[in-house]
């Protein structure tokens, strides 16, 4: 039974921004509702991410178990040449893990009835001091505060900036996993417990091991994350994004969508551009699928008791491997900026806008700057 003094939070979107909120928001003794348009839990189309402190702080902040085995450990940064020769060793110890991992173990610290799915979000209204949300079911919530957590196509940014999209960067990231035992023991041993690299001209791959299916990470079990930057114009994009059922989609194709042509010009262009260890990955997954990179940076975050944060305000480029960290870091600095009783609500925002605007912009403007880099554009 709710409080009639808990203060409370509408969030939309129940993807990480969402969950890393909730969480934090219910540490500090707020009541909080998560409403996501989609019918069923989230499952990841990123596969793997790399694992940063961030993260393991919005578990503990919001009390939620980190699972025993949360990623897998690599050692060595290495770069292959087109001849599989190692160019560059560097040792970089870190830890990777998967977005399904990060996602079930956060969904699970929310108690029954807190999210709610098959919720979508229409409109927002301000009634004196409360928000109220409104949903396509006819079904409304209200809040001290609403939080737009509903990613790049943020259907609270619709309506708070409105004509505020992000921005096609001008390539792609082709990504797929591979079972750890379905690739060659000759490839597996080049890339075991390292992060791999082979950088071309006006292209650049990845590749990393992260848990596997439940989260295993035992040897044998885990998957192989590997992603693919590749030069793609505003027009060939729409065409790719054409899916093999015929639907067109904006900026992603989910496994098991992309059309056989495409599969095909991707596998002839890793027999052109790629080692022979990292043509084995390509050929070795059965539904790679894309992502569109974009930019996008708000000039606001706080829209009086409207707030946007996580993908909905700022998208980072993925070469930061910031955006999970990121999402975390807004989620647990709105907790600590609201659990001052004595700050009055707007002071409270404000800071925290002045922030983690300061935290979006930076590192936008830093994947930015590595992205075209590596893509050679702009040059």
């Amino acid at each position: 039974m709710l409080d009639s003094t808990q203060q409370r939070a509408v969030i939309v979107g129940g993807s990480l921004s969402g969950l890393f909120t909730a969480t934090a928001l219910r540490a500090i003794g707020w009541h909080v509702d998560v409403f996501e348009q989609s019918p069923n839990e989230l499952d990841s189309r990123g596969g793997g991410i790399v694992l940063q402190p961030d993260v393991l702080e919005a578990f503990r902040f919001g009390g939620v178990s980190i699972p025993t085995d949360i990623g897998v450990d690599s050692g060595d940064r290495i770069y292959l040449d087109r001849e599989d020769r190692i160019v560059q060793r560097f040792s970089m110890p870190q830890t990777q893990t998967s977005w399904s991992l990060i996602y079930n173990a956060m969904r699970r610290g929310l108690p029954a009835g807190v999210v709610h799915p098959g919720e979508r979000f229409t409109r927002l209204e301000e009634i004196d001091d409360e928000v109220v949300a409104h949903f396509e079911s006819g079904r409304t919530a209200t809040g001290d505060i609403l939080i737009g957590a509903d990613g790049s196509r943020s259907a609270v940014r619709a309506q708070v900036l409105p004509g505020t999209h992000p921005s096609y960067a001008g390539y792609v990231a082709w990504r797929g996993l591979v079972e750890e035992n379905d690739l060659p023991s000759s490839a597996a041993a080049v890339l075991r417990d390292r992060f791999t690299f082979q950088q071309g001209e006006s292209h650049l791959m990845l590749i990393y091991l992260v848990p596997g299916e439940n989260g295993t990470t035992r040897v044998g079990t885990r998957r192989w994350n590997w992603v693919w930057y590749r030069p793609v114009t505003a027009s060939e994009l729409v065409a790719l994004m054409l899916d093999r059922f015929g639907k067109q989609r904006s900026t992603s194709l989910p496994p098991g969508t992309t059309k056989d042509a495409d599969i095909s010009e991707l596998r002839s262009a890793a027999q052109a551009l790629l080692a022979p260890t990292l043509q084995k990955l390509v050929f070795a997954t059965a539904e790679p699928f894309v992502q569109a990179i974009q930019d996008l940076a708000v000039n606001r975050m706080v829209f009086n008791r409207t707030i946007l944060l996580g993908d909905s305000a700022f998208v980072p480029r993925p070469h930061t491997a910031g955006s999970t960290a990121k999402a975390a870091v807004n989620a647990v600095t709105l907790a600590h900026a609201l659990s001052g009783d004595a700050t009055p609500l707007a002071t409270a925002l404000a800071r925290w806008e002045m922030q983690q605007k300061r935290l979006g912009i930076g590192m936008s403007e830093l994947g930015i700057s590595l992205g075209d880099n590596i893509m050679q554009l702009n040059r």
